[in-house]
């Protein structure tokens, strides 16, 4: 079974953009969105919003508590971003507006990664597929007004 480094899932999520960008651009709101349950800052590090180059820090957790500072690597205001952090996997979201809403896109990608195989066997290749499906639903739910769970 071959092993991919590039996770990739989608969402139609029923508003524009604009409004699903402004989430993501905004680093405060990633704990709350996030479907992993990794991210526990609400306080992040660096800028309200994000724009290219912005440097950000967050609180994270995987077993015991740490600290990450990211970078954004991509950004083309309400259609692209990303960021990465030390280790160089990206995580990118893409948007594409259609009649009625927009294609979300989520994409965990650790092709560039020194070590790869180290990605497998702490089980990130396996948990995150379904880690990006729930942060889409949850900023689905988020930017229609719903409540979490």
């Amino acid at each position: 079974m071959t092993t991919s480094y590039l996770i990739r899932r989608e969402r139609f999520i029923p508003a524009p953009a604009s409004a699903i960008f402004e989430v993501l651009a905004t680093p405060a709101l990633h704990s709350v969105i996030d479907g992993s349950g990794t991210v526990t800052g609400e306080q992040p590090n660096g800028p309200q919003r994000l724009s290219k180059g912005a440097r950000f820090g967050m609180d994270m957790k995987i077993g015991a508590p740490y600290k990450i500072l990211n970078t954004v690597v991509e950004f083309e205001e309400g259609r692209r971003i990303a960021w990465r952090h030390f280790s160089r996997h990206v995580w990118r979201y893409t948007l594409q507006e259609h009649d009625g809403g927009t294609l979300v896109a989520e994409e965990w990608d650790a092709r560039s990664v020194p070590g790869r195989p180290l990605l497998k066997l702490l089980g990130f290749t396996r948990k995150h597929p379904e880690s990006i499906e729930r942060t889409l639903e949850n900023l689905d739910r988020y930017v229609m007004g719903q409540r979490l769970p």
